[in-house]
């Protein structure tokens, strides 16, 4: 890593931690069916949760204001070995989440055993399941795999604001105006699933991303 990157990993994950702890205090955030998760969360049921990766911004942030409301356990999130990686390690880290390393895109099979052995331990870990390139909201078959080999339940989350701005990025990343309406809304879990329903599921979560999106964003004016 040259001196200008180890520059970056430093001041760039606190800066935004920082950045992002403010505007997450200055919004006016509606949780929408976190009560139906409380019994896992105390159980100790482990949770795989689905969000769109244009959603995952102020996660970290909705996260602390889970565990303190309702007594949510902190999730464990994947990071790449690249200089993005580490910074999205570092950063997620002052938030308390957990960081397991690895690229679902490349030596995949790998990253997916070190999640699988983290939900198995009893943690809780979210995917962006369109990520890392896309296409935009269209959820590929890993985080599905996942939940079939570690046990952890599938529970679609979305998160949005209004007003908003949307990046010209791939995922048309979202990112909250201070002081605006924002809402979390969780899905059911996705019932277990039987040997070879695995498609079957993959299309269930995707609707059932789709619906808790609209919800969200029905939550704070936005159609």
């Amino acid at each position: 890593m040259s001196g200008r990157d180890r520059l970056l990993v430093n001041l760039i994950p606190p800066l935004g931690a920082a950045l992002v702890r403010a505007l997450g205090r200055t919004l006016r955030i509606e949780l929408i069916g976190a009560e139906r998760l409380v019994p896992l969360w105390r159980s100790g049921q482990p949770i795989v949760y689905g969000v769109w990766h244009g959603q995952l911004l102020m996660l970290p942030f909705v996260n602390e204001i889970l565990h303190e409301s309702h007594g949510a356990r902190r999730v464990c999130v994947l990071a790449s070995r690249s200089r993005d990686g580490e910074l999205l390690a570092r950063f997620v880290r002052r938030f308390g989440l957990g960081v397991t390393r690895g690229s679902s895109s490349r030596g995949g099979a790998a990253a997916l055993r070190r999640l699988t052995r983290r939900v198995r331990a009893g943690d809780d870990v979210v995917v962006a399941p369109d990520g890392p390139r896309g296409p935009r909201q269209r959820c590929q078959p890993g985080i599905v795999v996942l939940a079939a080999l570690s046990g952890g339940l599938l529970v679609p989350a979305a998160f949005a604001a209004s007003p908003v701005w949307r990046l010209s990025s791939w995922d048309a990343f979202e990112v909250p105006q201070p002081w605006a309406r924002g809402a979390v809304a969780f899905g059911p879990p996705l019932p277990a699933m039987a040997e070879g329903d695995r498609e079957q599921v993959r299309q269930a979560l995707e609707s059932a991303l789709e619906e808790a999106t609209d919800q969200a964003r029905r939550a704070v004016g936005r159609r």
